[in-house]
């Protein structure tokens, strides 16, 4: 299972490249190698079956980048932009976990 804390550090290896309301894409800096925690690409594809409002993730792994498609009217795009920035991490924190899924 994913963490709150594990998505605040993933996003701290994003750049954002281009952020319409409902659609981010991130450049990720290729140190997330280095990562040493448990997360695994497909933890982070699994996304949108954990996190209401996170519809969809595509990872390119050949030009680096990650794109999020995601409900705009749930998360608003300022979360996006919070989150890869690091501010307001506590707020985020919050509305990620009440945004969780019930997992079985």
């Amino acid at each position: 299972m994913i963490q709150t804390e594990d998505i605040i550090k993933i996003a701290s290896y994003f750049s954002i490249i281009a952020h319409t309301p409902g659609r981010l894409r991130v450049r990720v800096n290729p140190k997330i190698k280095n990562e040493s925690s448990n997360i695994s690409i497909l933890d982070i594809e699994n996304l949108p079956k954990k996190i209401n409002g996170i519809k969809d993730i595509k990872i390119n792994k050949i030009i680096a980048s990650v794109t999020i498609t995601y409900d705009a009217t749930i998360f608003k795009p300022q979360i996006w932009e919070d989150l890869i920035n690091k501010r307001n991490l506590e707020e985020i924190t919050e509305i990620i976990n009440n945004l969780a899924k019930e997992v079985m």
